[in-house]
């Protein structure tokens, strides 16, 4: 019996064992399909995020870190989904100077040259004819645009530039052109002084000239080339700059104050792009305007009289006084016209200009600092100030051709001159510096300002191949920056010397005076409510006759005496 309940137990002990072995063994297989799909998935895992993120392919050894990094240095830096940022305050009010100007410029239909405006065709008629005027009086011309079949134009738009004139006496003063929009337009003249006056109005463009030209302007950056010149010890290298570049390559870009301006060039191979120190440019033969637009401004075309046998016009004294005015003040209002040149000299229609003297000019500048900042035409203000303040010296500064930093120093009366131009655009094909280059905000930000700091500001010339955004934004940004400066020194003297008119027969798609008329409305809108001066160097050189871009020193010694008038 013993023998039997041994053999029971070492018979259950086996089948225990057998039990055993068969769950350890299939423990074992399942743990082997578990393991297999583990690290299917955790092998995968890697491949699909960089897959996602990268087209190369990330050797598996790599740790995450490295990853992470190839991933970052392979990712475009701009993509298509950029993410949504809210518009500035810059750029809201950018876009409403835009809307409002499209407003003001609308799309025309243009067929043919027939159907536009003809200056032959069209009528100018003075209301109210009288034999003799008197100083002071208005005359209106009324004037109806009609095409070339003589058929009245029933929209307006036209840009016209009036004009009076006594050749004998040197005088001349523009006409104020109210546009009803229906195809006539009412041109009114001041006449500020006796003797006979003879009166003018061109037809510069077509409405339809005007249309084109508007929407020509605001498609492209392309007519204006800009090459970079890249020095780094004995290596020299140039290459392509511009206000926005395509390429798919990483550029060099130049930025103030967080990107408000940026300038870009071509980033050269084994350069710095810290080693950009000139830049020059070159016009292209681009053009958005169409075969049948461009015949629009042909030179028959441009500057058309519209004064059918123009008669001199008997203007008297009449023994009308003369009404008392205040002397010129920085922050005057400036009407239209805002004055008038007689016996070549500028008369201002606000205010009372004084004749100083040398001695009394002399007296004024000193201990002053007068800061020119702009183009070419504010230039040759430093040019002519030594034939009026005759103690300015020039003292060189060791650069190099026209567009180098100028100054004038009277080191006795503590008295400073320095003109500097603006950063781009700034078309010239000869090489100029941008080692101290600066945007005019740039520079009004570096001056602390006082009751005896005089800034001088123009703009436009440089802009007008370029579509009207920039220059809103960079007007702003000016404007931006002298109200800070008058937040920390508010009797710092500021004056806006407004773009001129210049020839009428280049290449006008570029550089006409539309584009500069729309600039020279924008910038009295602009700045209006600052407490600045403001040297109407539009109306003076219209006034004046003189269609170059840059005026005769008759217009540059009238343009002094008026900044002489506001800073004395």
């Amino acid at each position: 019996m013993f023998s039997n309940i041994v053999c029971q137990k070492m018979l259950l002990t086996f089948l225990l064992f057998l039990v055993i072995a068969w769950i350890i063994f299939a423990i074992s297989q399942n743990s082997a399909k578990l393991w297999t799909t583990l690290n299917t998935s955790i092998s995968f895992h890697p491949w699909n995020t960089c897959m996602k993120s990268s087209s190369s392919e990330i050797p598996m050894n790599q740790s995450k870190l490295s990853t992470e990094i190839k991933i970052r240095e392979e990712t475009p830096k701009t993509t298509g989904h950029k993410q949504d940022k809210s518009p500035t305050e810059t750029e809201l009010k950018v876009r409403e100077i835009l809307e409002k100007l499209d407003r003001q410029i609308p799309p025309r239909p243009f067929v043919h040259l027939n159907n536009t405006t003809s200056a032959t065709h069209s009528t100018a008629t003075i209301l109210n004819p009288r034999d003799t005027y008197c100083v002071g009086d208005q005359l209106d011309v009324l004037l109806v645009a009609k095409d070339y079949f003589g058929h009245r134009k029933e929209y307006g738009g036209d840009f016209l530039r009036a004009r009076m004139s006594s050749p004998a006496l040197k005088a001349g003063a523009s006409g104020k052109v109210t546009d009803f929009n229906n195809g006539t337009y009412l041109v009114s003249f001041t006449l500020f002084w006796e003797g006979p006056v003879s009166l003018s109005i061109l037809l510069m463009h077509p409405s339809e000239g005007v249309s084109a030209l508007w929407r020509a302007r605001n498609q492209g950056y392309g007519r204006i080339a800009f090459k970079g010149t890249f020095i780094n010890g004995t290596s020299q290298v140039t290459a392509e700059c511009g206000l926005t570049l395509n390429s798919n390559n990483e550029p060099c870009k130049y930025l103030y104050r967080g990107g408000e301006q940026v300038f870009y060039c071509m980033k050269p191979q084994h350069m710095p792009c810290e080693a950009l120190t000139h830049v020059c440019t070159r016009q292209q033969g681009v053009s958005y305007l169409t075969a049948k637009e461009k015949d629009l401004f042909q030179k028959s075309n441009i500057g058309v009289e519209m004064m059918k046998h123009p008669k001199n016009i008997a203007v008297s004294q009449c023994n009308k006084s003369e009404n008392v005015r205040k002397k010129c003040e920085i922050g005057m209002e400036i009407p239209t016209p805002s004055g008038y040149t007689l016996r070549r000299r500028w008369v201002t229609a606000q205010c009372t200009q004084r004749q100083l003297t040398s001695s009394q000019i002399n007296d004024c500048l000193k201990g002053k600092l007068i800061y020119l900042l702009g183009d070419s035409t504010l230039r040759q203000w430093i040019e002519y100030l030594p034939n009026v303040a005759k103690t300015l010296k020039p003292f060189d500064l060791h650069g190099t051709g026209l567009y180098k930093k100028h100054l004038l120093l009277d080191a006795e009366r503590h008295t400073l001159v320095q003109w500097k131009k603006h950063s781009h655009p700034f078309i010239t094909v000869q090489l100029y510096s941008v080692i101290d280059d600066g945007y005019i905000p740039q520079e009004i930000d570096r001056l602390p300002g006082d009751k005896d700091t005089v800034i001088v500001i123009t703009l436009g010339q440089h802009f007008r191949p370029f579509p009207m955004e920039l220059f809103i934004h960079r007007a702003i940004n000016i404007q931006k920056a002298i109200e800070r400066l008058f937040l920390r020194s508010p009797d710092t003297k500021v004056i806006i010397k407004t773009e001129n008119v210049r020839e009428m027969n280049l290449d006008t798609e570029k550089f006409g005076d539309f584009h500069g008329h729309i600039q020279y409305l924008t910038t009295k809108e602009i700045f209006k409510d600052l407490h600045v001066g403001t040297i109407d160097a539009w109306d003076m050189t219209i006034a004046c006759g003189s269609n170059i871009l840059h005026p005769p020193n008759e217009v540059i010694g009238n343009q002094i005496d008026v900044f002489l008038n506001y800073i004395c």
